[in-house]
């Protein structure tokens, strides 16, 4: 049977979310197979001293405090303290970052790493200003970050500018996983994409690479909530950089705008030069040729004066126009610029949420597996007084005890059909509703008959479609597509259904209520309410011929 991989209705994701929740999951089965396995080991016997999380917290804040007061100066805070940051910014180097280094010396008592984030919290809210939601998010994936490139000062080098590497040192960059090497041996790298850049202050890109987000998925629930929420953090930076984009756009056309009119007031000028100039040639010349002649004398300085004056002017509106032509250019640079990194950070986002919605579904698909009662068996029963109806109950295969019945027992046409979900590799499957036509067709009541979805573990009604399906509707599966005579008005229809019950085509041609469905590859074939057999298209389910 066709298994439906991913069920997006929302009666079904709520059913199997319930059972993740609910259940343990053997997330060892479907971890990744890193080599690089970040597990923090951490102190956990008793402490002299019991600090507050907002005592732990506020260390990170005095040093956040010192960085605030000038971000874009180089400055070392903390010497002969318990933490030391080294703010280290600089000039040149475009391709490569600048950097916080965060030491923890050799007095400093931290054991724990969720103290550890705390205090890069602090330091975060009160440095740059960060949501405390997002400071922790970073914060965890400074420390993974760290964590994963420990003492690859090769790395470090291949990325950071050359005065943050001359602060490293080749055997402490890095955090290890170890809290009895942190103090005097630990170099916490924080990399710095811009230190003005508000959400943007830390490079998201670096700290979330590859490697980080592999070993990331060997944390308990796969680091799903974290990786989450940076994927949150980096689709606001995108539309942060995307309006940044449009108005250093707007900015560049107005630019080009003023440089037009600039370079026609330019033009002017020098033509107005040109013939100043050509003026004053003539007037030399007048004057070459009659020496002795004072008043052509004095007119040749005259003109001379003033074609120099002109020339000055248009030397000037050029210059005015050569520095909005640069203007305009920065400003379309800028453009194109925040245009990438909002591109750039949509792109990553987008990727790690398809990789996360996989690991969900692992998730999921595990835990509604684990979930499964392996002798328990689900069927239908005969409705005493109508023989027409059944239910649903779920039986001991081992005692034949019926375990559970469903309250649901108005299921039509004997017939139910089960919606499962896997995950990609196909290692994990588990059912988690069935489908069927349920209902009682009472003109003069409030009841219908719909097509339904049963919950798998409750067997209760989980949803239903909006259309009214025929009493005498059979139901016929065609691998993800689900057939069934409906209402369209005053006429009955052939009906076409996904898993969830969204409806996807409709025959125009009238069927008979009672009407076999019978797929084929060629087509559907049902017969109409003038009782001629048709095939229907299986693509629009309108009519390809009419059978004799």
């Amino acid at each position: 049977m066709k298994k439906n991989k991913w069920v997006a209705v929302a009666g079904i994701s709520a059913l199997v979310i319930a059972a993740a929740t609910a259940l343990g999951v053997n997330i060892d089965e479907i971890r990744s197979t890193s080599s690089e396995v970040i597990q923090f080991e951490n102190y956990s016997g008793p402490h002299a001293i019991i600090e507050s999380a907002d005592a732990i917290t506020d260390i990170g804040r005095k040093l956040g405090r010192q960085i605030a007061t000038n971000v874009n100066k180089s400055a070392t805070y903390g010497n002969n303290a318990k933490y030391t940051v080294i703010h280290s910014v600089s000039d040149g180097e475009p391709n490569k970052l600048d950097a916080d280094i965060i030491l923890i010396n050799d007095t400093a008592s931290v054991d724990h790493i969720t103290n550890l984030r705390r205090i890069l919290v602090g330091y975060l809210t009160t440095a740059y200003g960060y949501e405390t939601s997002d400071a922790s998010t970073i914060a965890t994936f400074i420390t993974v970050y760290n964590a994963v490139y420990r003492q690859n000062f090769d790395v470090f080098k291949a990325k950071y500018k050359s005065p943050v590497i001359a602060n490293l040192d080749s055997k402490n960059c890095g955090l290890s996983t170890k809290w009895s090497e942190w103090p005097g041996s630990t170099q916490i790298v924080v990399p710095l994409f811009d230190v003005n850049g508000g959400l943007s202050t830390v490079d998201t890109s670096v700290i979330s690479d590859t490697n980080v987000i592999r070993s990331m998925r060997e944390e308990d629930n796969l680091g799903v909530d974290e990786r989450q929420n940076m994927v949150g953090i980096k689709e606001r930076e995108a539309s942060n950089f995307a309006n940044q984009a449009q108005q250093a756009a707007e900015e560049a056309a107005e630019k080009n705008r003023q440089l037009a009119q600039q370079q026609e007031v330019a033009n002017q000028a020098q033509q107005t030069a040109s013939k100043a100039q050509q003026t004053a040639q003539q007037a030399q010349q007048a004057a070459d040729a009659n020496p002795k002649d004072k008043r052509l004398q004095q007119r040749a300085e005259i003109t001379k004066e003033a074609a120099e004056r002109a020339q000055q002017t248009a030397d000037e509106e050029k210059s005015k126009a050569d520095q909005q032509k640069q203007d305009a250019k920065e400003a379309e640079k800028a453009a194109t610029t925040a245009q990438n990194l909002s591109d750039k950070k949509m792109a990553e986002a987008k990727k790690e949420r398809t990789e996360i919605a996989k690991d969900q579904q692992k998730l999921l698909v595990q835990a509604l597996a684990e979930s499964t009662d392996r002798n328990a068996v689900v069927g239908l029963k005969m409705i005493e007084g109508d023989g027409q109806l059944t239910g649903l109950v779920k039986i001991d295969s081992t005692t034949g005890e019926i375990i559970s019945e469903s309250p649901v027992t108005v299921i039509r046409g004997r017939t139910i059909m089960p919606i499962t979900v896997s995950d990609e590799d196909g290692e994990n499957e588990a059912t988690v509703a069935y489908m069927a036509i349920c209902g009682e067709d009472n003109s003069s009541s409030n009841r219908a008959v719909r097509l339904c979805l049963l919950d798998a573990q409750s067997l209760e009604l989980q949803a239903e479609s909006k259309e009214i399906v025929s009493e005498d509707s059979i139901l016929v599966r065609d691998k993800d597509d689900f057939y069934c005579v409906i209402r369209s008005g005053s006429n009955w229809v052939v009906g076409k259904y996904d898993a969830d019950l969204n409806l996807l085509l409709k025959s125009p041609l009238s069927v008979r209520k009672d009407t076999p469905v019978t797929v084929t590859p060629k087509g559907v074939v049902v017969t109409a309410s003038s009782d001629q057999i048709v095939l229907l298209n299986l693509n629009d389910l309108k009519p390809i011929t009419t059978l004799k």
